[in-house]
């Protein structure tokens, strides 16, 4: 397995761990019903398993950066500004895949939290890895 996939399963596996227990703590002791946002012109009611989603990510988002951009993919040259951008679209993608199958799981297939959370995951990481080695963190071409 080369150095690199390794760090990343690594990395990657533990901020995956980090959001499920952070999720599961929140969907079962933090966040006990929906979430209702008013503004002036919307109102806004948020599951209480998608708030668990966005409590996971807010912790994870900068731990996954730093872990990616730091130990993962160490070699690259481009400004962390420039990455922190693309890692952000790809983190966008990636919530948007997690509330998909998320909903699918939980809400139309009815099963449990945290196995519809683990399956999800399993599909996103994929993705992830894939999308972060070829389009966030890799190395511009050399003139």
């Amino acid at each position: 397995m080369p150095l690199q996939t390794f760090r990343y399963a690594a990395c990657g596996g533990g901020n995956t761990v980090l959001d499920i227990l952070v999720s599961t703590f929140c969907f079962n002791y933090f966040v006990n019903h929906n979430i209702t946002f008013l503004f002036p012109s919307i109102h806004l009611t948020v599951s209480q398993h998608i708030a668990a989603l966005i409590c996971g990510l807010c912790v994870t988002f900068p731990v996954g950066f730093y872990l990616s951009r730091y130990v993962v993919f160490q070699e690259t040259s481009a400004k962390k500004s420039w990455q922190l951008v693309k890692y952000l679209l790809v983190v966008m993608f990636c919530v948007v895949l997690n509330y998909g199958f998320l909903k699918f799981f939980f809400e139309v297939l009815k099963w449990k939290f945290l196995v519809s959370k683990i399956l999800t995951t399993a599909f996103v990481v994929v993705f992830s890895y894939l999308s972060q080695r070829n389009f966030t963190f890799k190395a511009p071409l050399e003139p």
